[in-house]
């Protein structure tokens, strides 16, 4: 169940063969279409009659279809006045296969391999373990002589990528606790937090498998990214409770009062926080499909966590906390705090006057470091990771023989494990040549233009050297060693496969023309404009415009004289330089196994090996009574023919293909745009399409982009609707141009890019930012309304340690996921990046920039109740009748 597999590759269809000698062919004046009519005419499936001989019918079945090899060899080809010439007169009849097209290579051995493809609702460890499990039927259904062996999976790397997230998170977790315990010193409190954190993400766990979701990097991602904030809810709550207790209040009032009294703001920020991933709702496509699990791990854990918050931690501090807070050690870090209190709230002070002057420099230089380290910082669909696999296409010059290819593939092998270095390659495996003509569905999983092509999978030992660098030692070894061979990397592990949408490369470039010639005079113009970016590899026309042929040119009116026809002539040629099982197929069932096998007409592969034999095939007997051969009728001449026809809504196009190294993908797909554009007017009928991983990156971050826009959106609405002004609402989104600017300055910073994950990162960094502001505004706005001369400055003072705590515990629990040091830690690296340098961006913004923007745009002015409720007495228009 789950699995997909096509027929093996390196192996062939068991065929009948009727190898005919070419001279004794023409030494009893035959031609090839004679033995095969002849085959046709003895091997034919004809239905049985009936015959009513007194009471009974009978059925009168033939043996007009050869039961036996023997009977094959007896069909007569030639009858007449002279002795009969049989099949076993001119031919062999042996069971072997169809002519041999392709050599597979496993470690450099000629092999026979199946590609295991897993279905789109299979799990890839399920599927692994399946298929180990039936390798002692698959091994009892073959000859003991036939070895099955499992070679290779994608399941490690997957696997691997799977257990560094949990082994991230599970750290994450730790160092969270740790900034817990070391800004409330108090382990009991620390403790209770943490507790959290599994029944958290073991809600989200079961909500997404009721939803439909698998564990996959994503989901896992979603989680080891919401550890950090998952610990927001209950530390806001501890904290609101050590406080209260602060004042002198016994645990069971603190408490109550605590609980109460936050429940309003943490369910804002609750809001705020899955504002950020409605986008994803309405995504498309691959977008869609890595954003959303992602954001529902998220979303699924952070409602857990609130309901936790007000129901777990109120009930668990009440039996693990003290009555009263009061030893030494804690009245000594509270000390300590409350004297950093001091110095921020005197500083707050110093400048408060300045808030106008604050709050512009504080806009300008968020969006001056936005502008400034967008245009700096590149962008790509998916971070650059190091799976240690590689997928390398060798092509020789067109028309090369698929044996000298598999010479030239070998090389290629041999030098992989001189720069690998001795017992470095894990395994190999190689196709060479192109698929059976019995095995066309296998073009679906491995396409190669001809036999000049081989495609080459390794896969490295981790560690040995990265993957980049062996790219480019290959390349370089390559063209020093081999000329005249040309190589392309593809993608060699699931998310390069994934991303790329089946194409070989990044880079795709399809010129439409329906004149052959025209296209390919265009695709060189701009292959030669191409050639200067310096960033491209591997650049090269993938279409095979140049295959040489041997041009057989009928003389009809030559032909007609003899009394020879067209087909006869095709059909002679063909099975003779091929075989007669694409002009006529014919069948024999082998009873004692029910299996039915073609039989075709061929001569020797290895004796059509000249022009001089090819003239010498005999066509046919023509009116006169003697053979006719070949150069009789037609004459040849050597020239090239497209070797592949590709067409897009029915227009011919060629492929131009090419490969990234260094720069990241969106610099270098603008290049390629503009090297497009400087093409100019195309001839009549022409374009250029640039296809791929451009499109999709450019619709991706457009997505992204949009998606962050319409979080910023939802937020603001709600702020309007929970606090009922747009002025508060503006200036909780204020501190997000800061939060953004911090993660592309830390991205900037690191060497990271803007892709899938450092976006996530970003988002998420939004919404916690907006959450620490809320945190800020829920309290000035209850000093504001309780005639408070400072309310920013009080509400500064009072949220300083939750915020801070916060964003520490959120730095903290992402730390083990920017460093990546772990397999498969460069895919998500850049989420933890941008969250960092958000928060930190975040904190700064809130404790610093925030009151002033309160101030002026809220905070100078007088409360006034928003309520229209007549018989509110806070309302303007309460009515005391």
């Amino acid at each position: 169940p789950g699995v997909s597999a096509p027929p093996p590759f390196g192996g062939n269809q068991k065929t009948v063969l009727v190898t005919v000698d070419p001279e004794k062919l023409r030494g009893y004046n035959l031609s090839p279409d004679q033995v095969v009519q002849s085959m046709i005419r003895f091997n034919t499936i004809s239905p049985a009659g009936n015959v009513s001989i007194g009471d009974t019918t009978y059925l009168t079945p033939q043996n007009s279809v050869i039961e036996t090899l023997e009977d094959l060899q007896n069909i007569p080809v030639q009858l007449n006045s002279g002795p009969a010439v049989y099949i076993r007169d001119i031919a062999s009849v042996s069971m072997g296969t169809d002519i041999t097209t392709s050599y597979a290579l496993v470690n450099g051995k000629r092999s026979v391999y199946i590609p295991v493809t897993k279905r789109a609702d299979a799990s890839t460890w399920d599927v692994v373990q399946r298929v180990k499990a039936a390798l002692p039927d698959m091994q009892a259904a073959i000859p003991s002589d036939i070895k099955v062996t499992y070679a290779f999976d994608q399941s490690g790397y997957v696997i691997n990528s799977l257990k560094s997230l949990l082994f991230e998170g599970g750290l994450g977790a730790i160092l969270t606790g740790l900034m817990v315990l070391l800004f409330l010193g108090d382990i009991r409190s620390a403790l209770i937090v943490i507790m959290t954190i599994p029944l958290a993400l073991l809600s989200a766990a079961t909500l997404l498998y009721l939803s439909g979701q698998t564990i996959n990097i994503m989901t896992l991602g979603g989680l080891a990214l919401s550890v950090g904030i998952l610990v927001d809810e209950a530390t806001v709550t501890i904290e609101n409770i050590h406080r209260h207790m602060e004042k002198g209040k016994n645990r069971a009032r603190a408490i109550a009062d605590a609980s109460k009294e936050i429940a309003g703001p943490k369910l804002l920020i609750l809001l705020s926080i899955l504002a950020v991933f409605v986008p994803a709702l309405f995504m498309n496509g691959v977008p869609r499909a890595m954003f959303l699990p992602l954001s529902l791990a998220v979303g699924f854990a952070m409602i857990a966590s609130f309901l936790l918050s007000q129901t777990f931690v109120p009930v668990v501090s009440d039996r693990l906390l003290k009555h009263h807070l009061g030893n030494s050690q804690t009245q000594k870090r509270q000390n300590r705090f409350d004297r950093f209190r001091d110095r921020y709230v005197r500083g707050g002070h110093r400048f408060q006057e300045s808030y106008a002057m604050l709050t512009g420099l504080f806009i300008v230089i968020s969006a001056g470091l936005i502008i400034l380290f967008f245009r700096f910082t590149g962008t790509e669909l998916f971070p650059r990771t190091d799976s240690g696999q590689a997928q390398v296409r060798l092509r020789l010059p067109t028309g090369t023989r698929f044996e000298r290819t598999e010479d030239a593939t070998r090389k290629l092998l041999s030098i992989t494990d001189r720069i690998a270095g001795k017992g470095n390659v894990e395994i190999t495996s190689a196709f060479i040549g192109t698929q059976p003509s019995s095995f066309p569905v296998n073009l679906i999983h491995l396409w190669t233009s001809g036999p000049n092509e081989s495609v080459t999978k390794i896969k490295l030992r981790t560690g040995v050297i990265p993957i980049e660098n062996f790219r480019e030692q290959l390349r370089a070894a390559v063209n020093r060693e081999m000329p005249g061979v040309r190589l392309s990397f593809e993608p060699g592990d699931i998310v390069e496969q994934v991303l790329n949408l089946g194409n070989t490369n990044p880079v795709e470039i399809a010129v439409v023309n329906r004149n052959l010639e025209e296209g390919e005079t265009t695709a060189r113009k701009l292959l030669q404009k191409l050639s200067v970016i310096p960033s491209l590899r591997d650049l090269q026309i993938a279409t095979p415009l140049d295959y040489p042929a041997i041009r057989l040119d009928v003389d009809r009116i030559r032909a007609g004289q003899l009394g020879i026809s067209g087909i006869q002539v095709a059909n002679s040629t063909v099975a003779a330089t091929s075989s007669s099982r694409f002009t006529t197929p014919s069948y024999w069932l082998d009873k004692t196994t029910g299996t039915a096998y073609q039989v075709q007409v061929q001569y020797p592969p290895y004796r059509m090996n000249s022009t001089t034999q090819l003239e010498a095939i005999p066509v046919s007997s023509g009116n006169d009574g003697r053979t006719h051969y070949l150069n009789e009728v037609a004459a040849w001449k050597h020239t090239t023919v497209p070797g592949e026809y590709d067409r897009l809504n029915q227009q011919r196009y060629i492929t131009i293909t090419a490969n990234i190294q260094k720069d990241d993908a969106g610099t270098v797909f603008k290049l390629v745009r503009q090297a497009i554009a400087d093409m100019g007017n195309l001839p009549s009928g022409s374009k250029i399409l640039l296809r791929g991983q451009p499109e999709l990156l450019q619709q991706t971050l457009q997505s992204l982009q949009f998606g962050l826009l319409v979080a910023v959106v939802v937020i603001f609405l709600a702020m309007a609707i929970y606090f009922q002004s747009f002025r508060i609402a503006i200036v909780t989104l204020s501190v997000i141009p800061a939060v953004i600017a911090g993660s592309l300055f830390l991205l900037f910073l690191t060497g990271s890019t803007m892709n899938i994950q450092s976006y996530m990162g970003t988002i998420m960094a939004v919404g916690v930012a907006i959450a620490n502001a809320v945190l800020f505004i829920t309290h000035a706005e209850h000093s504001r309304q309780s005639r408070v001369a400072l309310p920013h400055m009080e509400a500064a003072a009072s949220r300083l340690r939750p915020i801070l705590m916060t964003s520490a515990a959120m730095v903290a629990g992402m730390v083990p996921m920017a460093l990546g040091l772990s397999e498969g830690g460069d895919q998500t690296a850049p989420l933890g990046i941008a969250v960092i340098g958000g928060m930190v961006f975040s904190a700064f913004s809130v404790l610093f920039f925030l009151p002033h923007v309160y101030r002026l745009l809220a905070g100078r002015k007088e409360y006034i109740q928003v309520s229209l409720d007549p018989d509110d007495p806070n309302s303007k228009n309460y009515d005391i009748r």
